[in-house]
């Protein structure tokens, strides 16, 4: 099919809650993906940091293929070697602790809220059903991870929300520490906010929180679902704050694009989720559990987070040597490779003149471009789409 041919197909057939944009991708290779017509792209969106080992990773490829050949699913009925083998080696890289499998971040943000819910009741503290999130979060679409979400657009025309979830400021441990009270059972807290533009915590702020949640004796619930898994230059982002928290939740680079949520509950915390209390049918699919186990072998690689610690220095370098240059240029800031650049206008229309180009990138918020490229880049590849970058943007 040709490109007009797939989106008038997609317009006539699929429900319009995505606004696409006229590009219709057929395959990929590493850092490239081609349209429908043949014409190639540099992908520095990544599948919105799914795809963080690029596209048709061979060892990812092989083991699902493998997999795929012995057993595709037999529900959670039954005990499954492949989840056995993931968690463990998840578990040895996190610390003692418990893992739950789902199919998405929001359902790992779900399970996450059901459980602190259920281990304060567990224990006869009934009344700890609070929870504390951050304006400009972003945690989901699902109904429990959408009253986490802080920012009002996505739940316009969704009725009344979970009413037990307040909303503070972001790095503010002040506002936090004001907020909690004798109901709050956990704060859900990203890393960094990826959704509202690429907002980085201030140095000291999350290790305040964890310390703060522990004194008050209140869960930290750490969402590294956007940057988990390399994405900043560690495993996961909260390892740079040197901080362990309760509950970590999930999904987007897990399986580098196998569709695959996880919550990982500290300690005997996860005991709490007894029989009956929580599932997903297709939670620790075998196929996902062992395309999983192949990302975490690379991603524990010292060249490959080396890769990402160097290029994402040189790539917010280099835009931030743009800003001399280029007017529209108002803030550079991120981490590793996730990186945005805040502009003193709406980025769309970079956005498309970039893809015309050969360059795929995206606004994370109206006025903030962001860079996701896939772990593996290359400095050539990075090279390239600073120089398609700064020509559309007059740097």
């Amino acid at each position: 099919m040709k490109t007009e041919e797939i989106i008038s197909g997609s317009n006539k057939y699929l429900t319009p809650n995505y606004g696409r944009s006229s590009i219709a991708l057929v395959k990929g290779r590493k850092s490239a993906v081609w349209d429908a017509n043949g014409k190639k792209y540099l992908d520095f969106v990544s599948g919105l940091a799914v795809n963080n080992l690029g596209h048709n990773f061979a060892p990812v490829n092989k083991a699902m293929q493998k997999q795929m050949g012995k057993l595709a699913h037999v529900s959670n009925l039954y005990h499954i070697e492949a989840q056995v083998e993931y968690a463990k080696a998840l578990v040895g890289e996190m610390g003692k602790g418990k893992v739950f499998f789902c199919n998405s971040g929001t359902e790992a943000n779900e399970a996450a809220l059901k459980l602190a819910r259920l281990h304060f009741s567990q224990k006869g503290e009934t009344g700890k059903t609070e929870i504390i999130s951050f304006n400009g979060s972003f945690h989901g679409r699902t109904m429990g991870s959408l009253a986490l979400t802080g920012q009002k657009k996505f739940k316009k025309g969704f009725g009344t929300m979970l009413s037990s979830v307040k909303h503070v400021p972001y790095n503010d441990i002040a506002a936090v520490e004001k907020a909690i009270s004798e109901k709050t059972c956990a704060v859900i807290v990203e890393s960094i906010q990826g959704e509202v533009g690429v907002c980085v915590p201030g140095g000291m702020f999350l290790s305040q929180l964890a310390k703060l949640c522990h004194k008050s004796n209140v869960l930290l619930i750490i969402d590294e679902v956007q940057t988990g898994f390399g994405r900043t230059g560690k495993l996961f982002c909260y390892e740079h704050f040197k901080i362990k928290p309760d509950i970590v939740t999930m999904a987007k680079g897990i399986a580098n694009g196998f569709p695959m949520g996880a919550m990982f509950a500290r300690g005997t915390l996860g005991d709490s989720l007894v029989p009956g209390s929580h599932a997903a049918t297709f939670g620790g699919n075998p196929v996902a559990c062992a395309g999983a186990l192949a990302v975490l072998k690379e991603i524990l690689k010292p060249e490959l987070v080396d890769n990402v610690r160097n290029l994402g220095r040189y790539m917010a370098l280099k835009l931030t040597g743009m800003k001399s240059s280029a007017k529209k240029i108002k803030e550079v800031r991120g981490l590793g490779l996730m990186i945005g650049v805040e502009l003193n206008e709406p980025g769309a229309g970079v956005v498309s003149a970039c893809a015309e180009k050969g360059l795929l990138i995206n606004c994370a918020n109206e006025n903030t471009i962001r860079f996701l490229p896939p772990l593996i880049v290359t400095k050539e590849e990075v090279d390239k789409a600073l120089v398609i970058f700064s020509k559309i943007i007059g740097a």
